[in-house]
Order: structure tokens, then C-alpha cells, then sequence
């Protein structure tokens, strides 16, 4: 199963490796001495690694935004779980099942908004629960393999949103973008990104507008970092610029990320993104989210219930250390907003799109059988 997982991602990576891109990113991968992971604090100046050798640094990774974006959070939490547990000292099941709470209890509490991060928990859950009697050494083996799987099983499912999604890109035009939901905020090629990959190797001729998202300027820093790789053209423009944009009829589509879906279709993701939703409406532009179903949470039934994760001040108030705002000054600094379902024209997923009623079509899509890649 494993095997067939990781060789069906490489066949769907085989357009990007013969050349229609220039780039394919590795954000955070599986190795020997550790999780490896692209610090995407130092982007874009400097392109380095960090080697988490246990899962303490990897929670910290995470809450840190070494790494970042809600699919890259939950398969680096399935990896940290695997490093725990593979270096546990534990000399039966019982210790380590204790030992695997922990582990799993570190993790959780490094970020409360994405959802994936606490999928991917529940699935490491269920694999070691479905083993607990097991020889430890094969309750080890089995939750790396599980934690490499969800790797390739997120870039698979990336490549096939992109596929659903470019139909929905125009010919040629520009296609507005906030935050980054590209390879960096998961294990490879991307969700929103991702579809605009995929538009741009149909041949479609698109220039992306990328929000440079404050106060983590993810926009400017990552987005617009990883489409130059790729040679698609970009344009970086302050949040405050895109109604402005908009109005002078340079958008033709936005396209964002999620880190939570709601059950009636309200979506969570980086703070501003409600403002573009609502800029894009009164412009009569559409409005596209591209999410994996595991982002879907039929558990909330609206996204008054999405827990939003409150950052450092500091981030607001200081850019690169440099103090912006008067000292004594609060700085509000809520890391995400909800957009209400009534503004997105669709939800792009590994499954298809999904259209109105988003209540129905999203529990539709999470309780089909996943596909299978081509």
C-alpha cells in the first residue's frame, strides 16, 4: 500500500520533472537523522534547512511558522509523531502509549486553527491504536510509513486539484492570490498555487497579483519567491491595493487557500482574506478556494465555531525586529478570518469542484471514496 502511495505521487510528478516547470520545491521530507524541513523564516534571502531531530523542535518548527500552511502543519505534526515514537524508550505498549500521548498533546497545542494539523494526529492515532499489540518495532516501522504516505498522498492530491481547478482559470488574464498556498504550505507543488501551476502548463497565459499579506508578508516573501522559480509572472501589491486593482479591471479571478472549512461552507484562512471576498463580490469577480477534504470540518456546523489563533503582537508591530509602531501601542494580531460561504463562487478539492450548496456538496465530497490517481 505504501509502495503503490509513494509510486502513483511520482507518476503524477513526471510532467513537473520533465521540464513544463523549473521547480519542484521540497518543503519538509522524511529522513534518517530527522524531519527536514525548509525554514521559511529566511525566505526569500536565504534557502536553508532545519534538521528537527526530535519532536519537541518539531512542534516548535511549527508553531514558530518554520513551516507553515495548514496540509505542511499536519503531515510535519504525522512526522513528528513517527520521530517520537521511533526514538521512545519505551519497553512495552503501555509506555508507549503513554510516551505517544504526549507526543500528540506537544503537537496539538502548537496551532489551534488549521484543522489538518488535527486530522493528521487522529490519523497517527488510529494507525497506532490498530497495532498497540504489535512488536513495538513494528508499531515504529508502521507510523513512519503512515507519516510517508500522507506525505506523497498530499502531494497526489495537490497535482489532481490543480487539475480540476485550471479549467476555472481564464485563458489569460490576472489571478489574485492572498497569503501563500503554494508548495511551501504543503508537501509540494500546492492548492491555490497548485492550480495556477496547472492553468499555466495548459498554456493558459496568467499573471498572478500576489497580496503581500501582513504582517507575515507570506505573499511577498514566498508566493512571488516560489512563482519566479517556476518563471510565472507575479506582481506583488500591498492588501490595501486590491480593490483599487479590481476596480481597474486587471482580476479576473482570486484564488486562495484554507486552513478550516466549515460544514456549511465558511472558510478559515490568513487574516485579509474576508476583505478580498468581499472586494471580489462587489466587483463581480469569482471567488475560489482550493483545499484538501481533509480541511473540511463537518464537526462545526458554521465558522463562528473555527477557533482563531491570536499571534504575537510583535509581529504586527515590528517588521525584521525594526519597532513600526509606537512603543506603549497595542497591536491586534489575529492570525485569520472566516469567509462566509455566501461569498465563494466555489471550493476546489482533490475530489472535483465544488458549487452551492456548499452544505451539501462538501459532505458529499468527504464521505466519497477517495480517488484513484490516474
Amino acid at each position: 500500500m505504501f509502495f503503490t502511495a509513494v509510486c502513483r505521487a511520482k507518476a503524477l510528478l513526471h510532467p513537473i520533472r520533465a521540464g513544463k516547470l523549473k521547480s519542484m520545491i521540497k518543503t519538509l521530507e522524511w529522513t534518517a537523522g530527522g524531519v527536514r524541513i525548509l525554514d521559511q523564516t529566511k525566505l526569500p534571502t536565504e534557502e536553508s534547512y532545519a534538521t528537527c531531530r526530535t519532536y519537541q523542535e518539531v512542534a516548535e518548527a511549527i508553531r514558530s511558522m518554520v513551516v507553515r500552511g495548514a496540509p505542511a502543519i499536519g503531515v510535519a505534526a504525522a512526522m513528528g509523531v513517527a520521530l517520537g515514537v521511533r526514538d521512545s524508550s519505551a519497553r512495552n505498549s503501555q509506555e508507549l502509549r503513554r510516551e505517544f500521548e504526549q507526543i500528540c498533546q506537544t503537537l496539538a497545542a502548537t496551532r489551534p486553527t488549521a484543522v489538518n494539523l488535527f486530522w493528521a494526529l487522529e490519523r497517527m492515532r488510529g494507525k497506532f491504536e490498530a497495532l498497540e499489540n504489535q512488536p513495538l518495532g513494528d508499531i515504529k516501522q508502521a507510523l513512519i510509513e503512515e507519516a510517508q504516505r500522507m506525505h506523497a498522498e498530499d502531494i497526489a492530491a495537490n497535482i489532481a486539484m490543480g487539475r480540476h481547478g485550471a479549467a476555472l482559470m481564464p485563458a489569460r488574464g490576472g489571478v489574485l492570490t492572498h497569503c501563500n498556498a503554494g508548495a511551501l504550505a504543503t508537501c509540494g507543488y500546492g492548492t491555490a498555487l497548485g492550480v495556477i501551476r496547472s492553468a499555466v502548463e495548459q498554456g493558459k497565459k496568467l499573471n498572478v497579483y500576489a497580496d503581500e499579506t501582513r504582517p507575515f508578508l507570506q505573499g511577498s516573501r514566498l508566493t512571488a519567491w516560489e512563482l519566479n522559480k517556476d518563471g510565472i509572472a507575479t506582481t506583488v501589491i500591498s492588501d490595501s491595493m486590491a480593490g483599487a486593482i479590481m476596480q481597474q479591471g486587471k482580476i479576473n479571478a482570486v484564488i486562495v487557500g484554507a486552513d478550516r472549512i466549515a460544514a456549511n461552507g465558511d472558510v478559515a484562512n490568513k487574516i485579509g482574506t474576508y476583505t478580498v471576498a468581499v472586494l471580489a463580490k462587489e466587483h463581480a469577480i469569482p471567488f475560489y478556494v482550493a483545499a484538501p477534504t481533509s480541511t473540511i470540518d463537518l464537526s462545526l456546523k458554521s465558522g463562528v465555531e473555527i477557533p482563531i489563533e491570536e499571534r504575537s503582537s510583535s509581529e504586527v508591530a515590528e517588521v525584521s525586529g525594526v519597532r513600526i509602531a509606537p512603543e506603549g501601542v497595542h497591536a491586534a494580531h489575529p492570525a485569520f478570518d472566516v469567509t462566509p460561504a455566501r461569498l465563494v463562487t466555489a471550493i476546489i478539492t482533490e475530489r472535483g469542484v465544488l458549487r452551492p450548496p456548499l452544505q451539501e456538496s462538501l459532505a458529499q465530497a468527504v464521505h466519497a471514496e477517495p480517488p484513484v490517481p490516474a
